[in-house]
């Protein structure tokens, strides 16, 4: 159990949540949310005690499994020590153990003989005896091959750190659980894995995550941060959302009829405040006050609006391409793959990290027409023929999409240099849909975030108004606004996408074809993800 007394955190003048009072309970799967700066992982810095609260106190279990954002602390370390590192206790008594075990025989003390019967001890109740092959466990249902079990952290990609230290997290059966994005980095298969593992978890569990989907599936509670408190909702995302818009709406309703109640009386106060009424107005000034006390509090959740539109049409046939092929090395990621796409068609590349969907893209749109940097026409293939259609203009989101925005300019005029005809205003109007209001728009872009990086080439997006979207994990940093604005924007698009990205609900809601990435291999699925995984489980019958 986890238990928050009149917690406060304040960042100079400005109140993230004040005397917050609220308890975790085992067998409870809370997710924290709220809109990027809202201070969910500043309350879960709280807790872990990486950070002091302004004010108040909590109580937490003594074995807690946390997800380390650290990605190179570790990095002298085996993985499957790293992952074993998540139960403390074990660690250190197989560590003080293998030290004794290494001394010379005839150096051993009776005390130390001693000392090591209590340490097996330990290594017996921390499940010491087993822990490498349960690491393993962890580690495949992550998608860490066994190849790299042994090899030191700094040795692996970001990616694949990220892995390690949620494997971490897990390991040892910890009496709580505080995971802090833990899908990012996860391709959609890891991502279903920690679904079911966490459904199974008996202890407390506090998880941030921006996927929809997976805090439905996976949470029993929602512990909401706005007006600068923490309300808990019972029920995953969806069923937070709904409880939230009834409770405001239910709130301005009972506001509207207070402001109609102080107008009446100050029509009373104004009327007779010269007369012989004087008690009367007192006492109707009085209630004025009391009324005027109880504000409605302010939301902190920002809706951005996308709305991609088309200058023109294309061709009924955007894109066609023969025997496609691409290796790195001895590595063959694409093997003679075609396809041809009709004009509407939304296609989402699934797939493990690393199975190729980035270097389809960039093998595709090398030659495209439209809105393609440097970089990307420089790419090369082994082999095959891709063929543009007619009029096709293609906007492109890089997966590193913060490498596409030039340094040393302001957000706005990095925007307006892709379209001097547009009115200044028109182009404010844009930022101000993507929240970038008032003086953001004098932001340097070398300072943006990753969530303002991708919410800036939206609005490049929506001002080039291409005919072809090829958006490569356009999910990543943002929020669930933003994701859910993302999700509504491209299924009312009225061109052709090509897209990446591990959100269950974008590929749901949004896909209408296929093309998942497996061993080397490409399935063409024509019809949506629902059809899809209907036809995978008949497969495996």
């Amino acid at each position: 159990m986890i238990s928050v007394n009149n917690l406060t955190m304040r960042f100079g003048a400005r109140i993230l949540f004040e005397d917050v009072t609220c308890t975790f309970y085992p067998g409870r799967r809370y997710g924290l949310t709220g809109p990027n700066g809202s201070g969910k992982s500043t309350f879960m810095k709280v807790l872990t005690g990486e950070i002091e609260p302004t004010k108040g106190t909590f109580i937490r279990p003594k074995k807690l499994g946390i997800l380390r954002q650290d990605q190179f602390a570790f990095d002298a370390f085996r993985v499957i020590d790293t992952v074993i590192m998540g139960n403390k206790a074990l660690w250190k008594a197989l560590q003080e153990r293998d030290e004794l075990y290494d001394k010379p025989h005839d150096q051993l003390t009776d005390a130390d003989g001693m000392r090591l019967g209590e340490l097996e001890g330990i290594v017996g109740e921390e499940g010491g005896y087993t822990a490498e092959s349960d690491a393993a466990i962890l580690l495949d249902g992550l998608d860490v091959p066994d190849e790299l079990h042994e090899k030191k952290m700094g040795e692996l990609q970001g990616g694949q750190k990220v892995r390690v230290l949620l494997a971490q997290a897990l390991f040892g059966e910890p009496a709580a659980l505080l995971l802090d994005e833990p899908t990012n980095h996860l391709d959609l298969d890891s991502v279903h894995w920690l679904q079911d593992y966490l459904g199974r978890y008996e202890g407390a569990l506090i998880v941030i995550s921006h996927d929809r989907h997976f805090l439905n599936s996976v949470c029993t509670h929602i512990a909401d941060i706005d007006y600068e408190t923490i309300i808990t909702y019972t029920g995953g995302y969806d069923d937070m959302v709904l409880a939230k818009t009834q409770i405001r709406s239910r709130i301005e309703s009972q506001t509207a009829q207070r402001e109609k109640k102080i107008e009446q009386l100050n029509e009373f106060i104004a009327r007779f405040s010269a007369g012989t009424r004087s008690s009367q107005v007192t006492s109707r000034k009085k209630e004025v006050e009391r009324l005027q006390s109880s504000e409605l509090a302010r939301s902190n959740i920002a809706r951005p609006f996308i709305r991609f539109q088309t200058k023109r049409p294309s061709g009924r046939h955007p894109l066609e391409f023969k025997n496609l092929c691409k290796s790195y090395g001895d590595l063959k990621v694409i093997d003679n793959f075609s396809a041809n796409l009709s004009r509407g068609e939304r296609v989402a590349l699934m797939g493990r990290n690393g199975a190729g969907k980035t270097t389809l893209l960039r093998s595709l749109i090398r030659n495209s027409g439209g809105f393609i940097e440097t970089a990307d026409e420089q790419f090369t293939i082994d082999s095959g023929e891709v063929k543009w259609g007619h009029e096709v203009s293609v906007g492109y989101f890089a997966q590193d999409h913060k490498e596409s925005i030039t340094p040393g300019m302001t957000v706005f005029e990095w925007l307006y240099q892709f379209d001097p005809s547009v009115a200044q205003e028109d182009i404010r109007g844009l930022m101000g849909q993507m929240l970038f209001s008032g003086d953001d728009g004098l932001k340097p872009t070398a300072t943006l975030s990753g969530g303002e990086a991708a919410r800036i080439i939206f609005c490049r997006l929506m001002l080039q108004k291409p005919n072809f979207l090829v958006l490569d994990e356009p999910t990543n940093h943002l929020d669930l606004e933003s994701i859910n604005a993302l999700n509504i924007a491209l299924q009312k698009y009225e061109g052709t996408v090509l897209l990446v990205t591990h959100d269950h609900d974008v590929i749901d809601e949004v896909a209408t074809r296929i093309w998942h990435f497996d061993h080397g291999e490409i399935e063409d699925f024509q019809g949506p993800y629902e059809d899809y995984l209907i036809h995978g489980k008949a497969s495996i019958r």
